[in-house]
């Protein structure tokens, strides 16, 4: 993890800032009558990664750290399947959304792993 001083510092908290703007954005363009629906459900997992990232890196332990990035990485996945349903309905055909979740998945799974064996 060389110099990280904060979760401001990770490479997968930037990403997942980039993301979660990426998806408001895309979100604007769901129907109305989705707002409360898959928009909502949409936005509130993917604001859901970099936070637990965030508050994982806050806490007293890795062993918490690592709970929350596993936090993160089921909201990721969370996106992911809103974002097939969205897809499977027509509301979205943006395919750089599901690339930026793959890299966001490794890095997540990478960092998991780089804990996991400081723990060891």
């Amino acid at each position: 993890m060389g110099n990280v001083k904060s979760h401001e510092d990770l490479q997968v908290w930037q990403m997942a800032i980039g993301f979660v703007t990426d998806i408001y954005k895309v979100t604007n363009n769901f129907p109305k009558s989705e707002l409360y629906g898959l928009t909502s459900q949409i936005r509130r997992a993917s604001v859901s990664v970099p936070s637990n990232i965030a508050e994982g890196s806050a806490r007293n332990s890795t062993k918490e750290y690592i709970q929350f990035l596993y936090i993160s990485l089921g909201s990721i996945a969370e996106v992911e399947t809103q974002l097939l349903i969205s897809k499977n309905l027509g509301y979205i055909y943006d395919k750089s959304l599901e690339t930026q979740i793959k890299n966001i998945k490794g890095k997540l799974i990478n960092l998991i792993s780089s804990l996991k064996r400081k723990l060891k």
